[in-house]
Protein backbone atom coordinates (compact mmCIF):
# COMPACT_ATOMS: atom_id res chain seq x y z
CA UNK A 1 0.00 0.00 0.00
CA UNK A 2 1.03 3.43 -1.12
CA UNK A 3 0.64 6.38 1.74
CA UNK A 4 -0.21 10.19 0.55
CA UNK A 5 -0.17 12.29 3.53
CA UNK A 6 -0.71 16.22 4.52
CA UNK A 7 -0.94 18.39 7.31
CA UNK A 8 -1.84 22.15 7.91
CA UNK A 9 -2.28 24.04 11.34
CA UNK A 10 -5.58 25.72 11.51
CA UNK A 11 -6.13 28.42 13.62
CA UNK A 12 -9.00 27.16 15.51
CA UNK A 13 -8.82 24.74 18.45
CA UNK A 14 -8.92 20.96 17.66
CA UNK A 15 -12.23 20.39 19.46
CA UNK A 16 -14.04 22.86 16.68
CA UNK A 17 -11.94 21.11 13.58
CA UNK A 18 -12.84 17.90 15.05
CA UNK A 19 -16.56 18.82 15.60
CA UNK A 20 -16.66 20.49 11.62
CA UNK A 21 -15.08 17.56 9.92
CA UNK A 22 -17.60 15.30 11.38
CA UNK A 23 -20.54 17.05 9.04
CA UNK A 24 -20.84 15.53 5.82
CA UNK A 25 -21.35 19.35 4.93
CA UNK A 26 -17.99 20.20 5.47
CA UNK A 27 -17.02 17.42 3.50
CA UNK A 28 -18.74 18.80 0.48
CA UNK A 29 -17.39 22.61 1.27
CA UNK A 30 -13.61 21.55 1.16
CA UNK A 31 -14.21 19.20 -2.08
CA UNK A 32 -15.73 22.18 -3.78
CA UNK A 33 -15.75 22.95 -6.91
CA UNK A 34 -13.94 20.00 -8.30
CA UNK A 35 -15.93 17.42 -6.92
CA UNK A 36 -19.72 17.30 -6.15
CA UNK A 37 -21.25 14.77 -3.87
CA UNK A 38 -25.09 13.86 -5.05
CA UNK A 39 -27.33 11.51 -3.78
CA UNK A 40 -25.75 10.84 -0.43
CA UNK A 41 -26.84 7.86 1.89
CA UNK A 42 -24.78 9.00 5.01
CA UNK A 43 -26.32 10.22 8.57
CA UNK A 44 -25.73 13.26 9.03
CA UNK A 45 -22.59 13.24 11.27
CA UNK A 46 -19.59 11.50 10.79
CA UNK A 47 -19.35 8.79 13.75
CA UNK A 48 -17.88 4.82 14.15
CA UNK A 49 -20.33 2.21 12.42
CA UNK A 50 -21.64 4.41 9.94
CA UNK A 51 -21.62 3.83 6.33
CA UNK A 52 -22.67 5.01 3.24
CA UNK A 53 -22.06 6.22 -0.30
CA UNK A 54 -22.56 8.76 -2.87
CA UNK A 55 -22.38 10.03 -6.30
CA UNK A 56 -19.36 12.09 -7.35
CA UNK A 57 -19.38 14.53 -9.83
CA UNK A 58 -16.53 15.85 -11.72
CA UNK A 59 -17.13 20.00 -11.42
CA UNK A 60 -20.33 19.32 -10.53
CA UNK A 61 -21.22 18.59 -13.89
CA UNK A 62 -19.81 15.11 -15.08
CA UNK A 63 -21.23 12.22 -13.66
CA UNK A 64 -18.59 9.70 -12.10
CA UNK A 65 -19.01 6.54 -10.08
CA UNK A 66 -20.50 5.83 -6.70
CA UNK A 67 -18.47 6.29 -3.50
CA UNK A 68 -18.68 4.21 -0.80
CA UNK A 69 -17.71 4.93 2.53
CA UNK A 70 -17.61 3.03 6.35
CA UNK A 71 -16.22 4.88 9.07
CA UNK A 72 -14.28 2.59 11.11
CA UNK A 73 -13.47 5.18 14.02
CA UNK A 74 -14.19 8.61 14.97
CA UNK A 75 -13.15 10.06 18.59
CA UNK A 76 -10.36 11.92 20.03
CA UNK A 77 -9.45 13.93 17.56
CA UNK A 78 -9.28 10.98 15.04
CA UNK A 79 -11.99 10.05 12.20
CA UNK A 80 -10.57 6.31 9.98
CA UNK A 81 -12.62 5.56 7.31
CA UNK A 82 -12.16 2.89 4.70
CA UNK A 83 -13.66 3.84 0.99
CA UNK A 84 -13.62 2.49 -2.39
CA UNK A 85 -15.82 3.50 -5.81
CA UNK A 86 -15.41 3.41 -9.08
CA UNK A 87 -11.46 2.71 -9.99
CA UNK A 88 -10.73 2.99 -6.22
CA UNK A 89 -10.43 -0.30 -5.08
CA UNK A 90 -8.73 0.84 -1.42
CA UNK A 91 -9.17 4.39 0.11
CA UNK A 92 -8.53 4.02 3.78
CA UNK A 93 -8.57 7.98 4.80
CA UNK A 94 -7.01 9.10 8.28
CA UNK A 95 -8.06 12.57 9.90
CA UNK A 96 -6.66 13.99 12.76
CA UNK A 97 -6.55 17.30 14.89
CA UNK A 98 -4.18 17.69 17.37
CA UNK A 99 -4.11 20.53 19.21
CA UNK A 100 -1.36 22.79 19.55
CA UNK A 101 -2.31 25.30 21.91
CA UNK A 102 -6.07 26.34 23.07
CA UNK A 103 -6.75 28.15 19.52
CA UNK A 104 -5.19 26.10 16.89
CA UNK A 105 -4.37 22.49 15.73
CA UNK A 106 -2.45 20.35 12.70
CA UNK A 107 -4.57 18.80 10.61
CA UNK A 108 -3.30 15.73 9.15
CA UNK A 109 -4.92 14.01 6.04
CA UNK A 110 -3.55 10.62 5.05
CA UNK A 111 -4.59 8.20 2.73
CA UNK A 112 -3.22 4.09 2.04
CA UNK A 113 -4.54 3.30 -1.39
CA UNK A 114 -3.41 1.34 -4.08
CA UNK A 115 0.64 0.51 -4.49
CA UNK A 116 2.28 0.26 -7.93
CA UNK A 117 0.99 1.52 -11.67
CA UNK A 118 -2.66 1.12 -10.97
CA UNK A 119 -2.71 3.38 -8.02
CA UNK A 120 -0.52 5.82 -9.90
CA UNK A 121 -3.41 8.58 -10.47
CA UNK A 122 -5.33 7.33 -7.71
CA UNK A 123 -2.29 8.94 -5.60
CA UNK A 124 -1.87 12.18 -8.05
CA UNK A 125 -5.32 12.68 -7.59
CA UNK A 126 -4.72 12.57 -3.62
CA UNK A 127 -2.06 15.11 -3.70
CA UNK A 128 -3.88 17.62 -5.87
CA UNK A 129 -6.81 16.95 -3.58
CA UNK A 130 -5.15 17.45 -0.58
CA UNK A 131 -3.58 20.51 -1.39
CA UNK A 132 -7.34 22.04 -2.19
CA UNK A 133 -9.18 20.52 0.48
CA UNK A 134 -6.38 21.90 3.15
CA UNK A 135 -6.69 25.03 1.32
CA UNK A 136 -9.99 25.30 1.61
CA UNK A 137 -9.73 24.07 5.56
CA UNK A 138 -7.07 26.70 6.48
CA UNK A 139 -9.52 29.82 4.72
CA UNK A 140 -13.00 28.19 6.35
CA UNK A 141 -10.63 28.04 9.97
CA UNK A 142 -9.67 31.74 9.41
CA UNK A 143 -13.24 33.19 9.21
CA UNK A 144 -14.14 31.02 12.17
CA UNK A 145 -11.06 31.68 13.93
Amino acid sequence: MAVVRRSSVLPIPASVAFELAQKVELFEHVVAPWLRIRGVRMPERIEAGASGSARLWWLGALPSWRHHLAVVHAGDGEIRTNEHGGPVRTWNHHLRFEPLDASSCRYTDEIELEDGLRGLPTRLFARLMFRHRHRRWRALARLLG
